[in-house]
């Protein structure tokens, strides 16, 4: 049975909104600071362990950095600026444009004199919606589009947030609710479809189980920092047992399989972005290489083509 969770910390100094906003576990490292004579904050929340929706208000600056945890969160403002910086790539927030937080890396928020608005979903609630629409496999769910900027979801998007805070009245044990929690699981993902990668063929043999484990975790923190050692961990074998095991069944290391992938996600991020708004070193640095002479070399001999030329087209 789910449990109501319904909070509020509000304040008229900034002081105690880094005090209150800490405390409430919404992120850390939290400045404040008046931008003019009066200065006062507000935060909600109400929901359960799944679903919460909230509510920051600030006549002020507030700034502080916000990790992935075991929530997908959708965030926007209606009033004031905002802004959603990750590892340097600034995403501005746009009134009344949902905008996907960064589901896999810490990042910065901003916001000045702002009424922002949010919903948590339980990653394993979309997970279980998504697992009914798409043929997901076992593969990681990976979303890479991080503005709504379809309007065509932003409808059913704004109906099941309606029927979600109609179904509050009812209580978060009712049937009312766990139905509109799936609706508002089901809006998301129309917003932002999920994109799985796919693995190879060879992976779906019960006798490659822990070698399709550690595949699954090279394509889910491909942008983080990933060992062999960490793979041993993962699948529960020995560092040689891991290396023999991906150059028996793929032909190639773990650190050159784990290459790959960061290029086919360089790839598929050149094609998609603005080439006014980005650079290939920006792409290429978000995906984990940091030598970009290395990286062109690597590039062109497994594409046929220099990023540059696929950020052009």
């Amino acid at each position: 049975m789910s449990e109501l969770i319904r909070f509020e910390v509000a304040g008229r100094d900034p002081e105690s909104a880094i005090r209150d906003l800490t405390a409430a576990d919404v992120g850390r490292g939290w400045t404040s600071r008046r931008t003019g004579e009066a200065y006062s904050y507000r935060y909600t929340a109400v929901g359960d362990d799944e679903v919460t929706i909230r509510r920051c208000r600030v006549t002020g600056f507030l700034r502080g950095s916000v990790s992935p945890g075991d929530h997908y969160v959708v965030q926007w403002i209606t009033s004031g600026t905002a802004v959603v910086d990750v590892a340097g790539e600034r995403h501005d927030m746009w009134h009344d444009a949902p905008l996907l937080s960064p589901t896999e890396q810490e990042f910065v928020f901003s916001g000045t004199d702002h009424d922002q608005r949010l919903v948590h979903i339980a990653r394993s609630l979309v997970r279980d919606v998504a697992a009914e629409r798409y043929d997901l496999g076992d593969g990681p769910l990976r979303f890479d589009r991080t503005r709504a900027d379809d309007d065509a979801g932003l409808g059913p998007w704004h109906d099941a947030l309606g029927a979600l805070s109609r179904a509050l009245r009812d209580g978060v044990d009712s049937t009312a609710w766990a139905d509109a929690k799936r609706g508002v699981a089901a809006a998301f993902l129309g917003m932002f479809p999920p994109k799985v990668d796919a693995l190879p063929a060879e992976l779906s043999a019960p006798r490659n189980a822990r070698l399709r484990t550690m595949v699954e975790y090279v394509h889910a923190h491909a942008r983080e920092t990933v060992t062999v050692a960490d793979l041993a961990a993962v699948g529960g074998l020995s560092v040689r047992s891991v290396q023999e095991s991906f150059a028996r069944v793929l032909g190639v290391s773990p650190l050159t399989y784990l290459r790959g992938v960061r290029l086919d996600h360089v790839r598929q991020d050149l094609l998609e972005l603005d080439p006014q708004s980005v650079t290939v070193g920006d792409v290429a640095r978000r995906w984990g290489f940091a030598h970009l002479g290395r990286f062109s070399a690597v590039y062109l001999e497994r594409f046929g083509e220099y990023p540059k030329q696929t950020l052009r087209r």
